[in-house]
């Protein structure tokens, strides 16, 4: 139980600090917007998802 509440406090504390940047450091970036940036930041956190999962799938069948 404790775990999980340290867990959920750094995901919330994380999830702060992503708004906090967005919101603020977002702004001065200057992204073009084209269609191979709209693809990217859709489809990259889909592929860090698979590669971290893919990753942990072979660490785990290796044990």
């Amino acid at each position: 139980m404790e775990n999980q509440l340290g867990l959920v406090l750094k995901l919330l504390l994380l999830s702060a600090l992503l708004s906090v940047l967005i919101k603020y450091a977002g702004p001065s970036l200057s992204i073009p917007a084209t269609a191979s940036n709209a693809l990217i930041i859709v489809l990259l956190p889909i592929v860090i998802i698979a590669i971290a999962l893919l990753w942990r799938f072979q660490a785990q069948k290796q044990n």
